[in-house]
């Protein structure tokens, strides 16, 4: 039960429903839907364990688990619509050990945000519109609008006024708090002429938040104006190339990547990311011949950190935004014409020596405890059996 979904619309519901949902059940679904859109859940049926909603309930939350605010917490009596204040929501299933009911089922779908004021965090900078429109109804002109520090120069369409902020210029400040790490910078809107004050300010205030390796992004209109509300949440951009030698200078750009057994297979992995003080952590690998199917049949090459191929190495790597490590093709490879490669990657924080990056290799029974930790996922492949011995045909 649970998992991340990016579906613009679907069902939820619990196990086995609308049979009797298990004991001892913890079902956790992050409903992901586009930029600049919000999540709306509605429940359908209720039926589960009542009174305080103490053993079994159902827990929504405005975002991620860890982070955001609760909605609400149920377990029977009317059936709620809830909507999320930006494109994530959470929820949550949770069942004891004793009394079973049917469940619950949910509808969700994703339903557009108001565009006077849009932003996007993207890995190098900060992408941020205003709406002409809405500047036009508030008395303001587009050449009013500058950011904290006025060098930088939005960009002016007849539409909208956007602003392309780096995360290490423009003014824009950078803090570190517990658990994550918040860039913002802050837009004015201000009246040409300061000496009679006929309208209000707008200050536009614009932050970015980097939890472990998620993306939230807020953005809100304050300073006694009507209050405009903008989070988003993305995921970081991490890519995961095969090279032709433990040099890494010449990636492989074959498709499928035809290799011997035993052969050495070279991989890198970037964080493309602005900032330099984020570390970028291998916590697991695995193959399958099934590009959609990653539990049926599958070969370990990593595990919550822990090398499980004896060929299985991890290299120095040359900056905390790049990981490196290499294995040998398997006899795997020869049982199925495809062998594709998932791994799960972590982001911390530089030097941060609590996070998981510098965890290393950890048991199931450890990782059990931050199982709401979220993690990037990259995809590659195929591999394929040369055939004949020919010769290789990948590098360059």
């Amino acid at each position: 039960c649970g998992g991340s979904i990016s579906n613009s619309s679907g069902v939820l519901q619990s196990p086995f429903y609308p049979g009797s949902y298990p004991n001892n059940a913890d079902c956790l679904w992050e409903i992901q839907v586009e930029n600049n859109f919000r999540v709306m859940l509605t429940f359908r049926d209720i039926a589960m364990q009542s009174g305080r909603c103490q053993y079994d309930y159902i827990e929504v939350y405005d975002g991620p688990p860890h982070s955001s605010p609760l909605l609400g917490r149920l377990c029977s009596g009317s059936f709620p619509t809830y909507t999320s204040s930006s494109n994530m929501m959470t929820v949550r299933f949770h069942s004891d050990s004793r009394y079973t009911f049917r469940g619950f089922q949910a509808h969700y779908s994703s339903i557009p945000a108001d565009d006077n004021t849009t932003l996007l965090c993207l890995p190098d900078y900060m992408h941020a519109v205003v709406s002409r429109d809405y500047l036009q109804s508030q008395g303001y002109s587009a050449q009013m609008v500058t950011l904290n520090d006025r060098r930088c120069k939005p960009v002016i369409t007849s539409r909208e006024v956007i602003f392309y902020i780096p995360y290490n210029g423009c003014g824009t400040m950078r803090e570190e708090n517990n658990d994550t790490i918040d860039y913002s910078n802050m837009i004015k809107v201000t009246p040409s002429e300061p000496i009679i004050m006929r309208k209000k300010n707008i200050h536009i205030h614009i932050s970015c938040k980097m939890l472990e390796n998620t993306w939230m992004q807020i953005m809100y209109a304050a300073e006694d104006t009507v209050d405009v509300n903008e989070n988003q949440f993305g995921r970081y951009d991490v890519n995961i190339t095969f090279y032709d030698s433990p040099s890494f200078l010449r990636p492989v750009r074959d498709s499928p990547y035809y290799v011997d057994l035993n052969q050495n297979l070279y991989l890198q992995a970037y964080l493309h990311s602005s900032d330099p003080n984020l570390i970028l952590f291998v916590d697991t690998c695995v193959a399958s011949p099934d590009p959609h199917d990653f539990t049926t049949l599958i070969y370990e090459l990593k595990k919550n950190g822990c090398a499980r191929d004896s060929s299985y190495f991890t290299y120095e790597s040359p900056h905390s935004h790049f990981s490196r490590f290499t294995f040998n093709a398997f006899q795997f490879i020869s049982r199925h014409p495809s062998v594709y490669l998932r791994c799960e990657l972590v982001v911390c924080r530089l030097r941060d020596y609590s996070s998981r990056c510098y965890q290393g290799c950890m048991s199931r029974a450890k990782r059990d405890a931050s199982s709401d930790e979220e993690r990037v996922e990259v995809l590659l492949g195929p591999l394929q059996l040369r055939e004949g011995g020919a010769q290789s045909r990948n590098t360059g």
